[in-house]
């Protein structure tokens, strides 16, 4: 039997630089968040998905496809993202051996790259596998069990990086010939996006 391997969607951010919540905000065809639930629920590689939310939380349930994930509201959102790793990691079913870690404002991470780090995690069974797109490190991160209870009581911002960044020699890394992908904080960053991804529709439809 391989690995059970969960999803993490951490999607409780306020978004305070927008003004707005930039979970729905519209992208190919869905919101931002819906795209990045999609693209998460349609990993083979994962057994088990669960999606936090906490901004907006009402707004968000009401518009987005959540699928096959399990959706948590996280009371907490305003202390950072260490306390949307808390009420994710209790909601993972008590099988889950690792956690991929992928952010609800990163659309550009799809099914593929999500099934090929849960699989990197299987083979090598590591403590901390995270992605590399051309020697960048991001999302999604996949996280040992034996690291569960360190993640939850983190606190703060870039919680789970505080852990990376402490103990390199835990970390593998899989490298990725993709550009990075855009997160969005910011109206400039979000029409990044947009501009990003009009461009590669253009190039596929020549």
């Amino acid at each position: 039997m391989r690995p059970f391997v969960a999803g993490l969607v951490l999607a409780a951010g306020a978004s305070t630089r927008l003004g707005r919540p930039k979970q729905l905000l519209p992208f190919g065809g869905t919101t931002m968040l819906g795209r990045v639930v999609a693209e998460t629920g349609a990993a083979l590689a994962l057994d088990q998905v669960v999606a936090v939310i906490g901004g907006a939380a009402a707004e968000v349930r009401r518009q987005v496809d959540f699928g096959r994930a399990i959706v948590v509201e996280n009371p907490e959102f305003s202390e950072g993202c260490a306390s949307s790793y808390r009420t994710g990691l209790a909601a993972l079913d008590p099988r889950a051996e690792a956690v991929a870690v992928v952010l609800g404002d990163q659309p550009g991470v799809d099914r593929v790259i999500i099934d090929l780090m849960a699989d990197a995690w299987r083979a090598s069974r590591g403590v901390i596998t995270l992605a590399s797109y051309r020697q960048r490190l991001g999302h999604p991160m996949v996280f040992d069990r034996s690291l569960f209870s360190a993640l939850a009581a983190l606190q703060g911002d870039k919680a789970a990086w505080k852990i990376v960044d402490a103990h390199p020699e835990w970390v593998r890394e899989v490298l990725l010939d993709r550009p990075y992908p855009f997160d969005v904080n910011t109206w400039d960053e979000y029409e990044a996006l947009l501009n990003s991804a009009s461009s590669l529709t253009d190039r596929r439809s020549r």
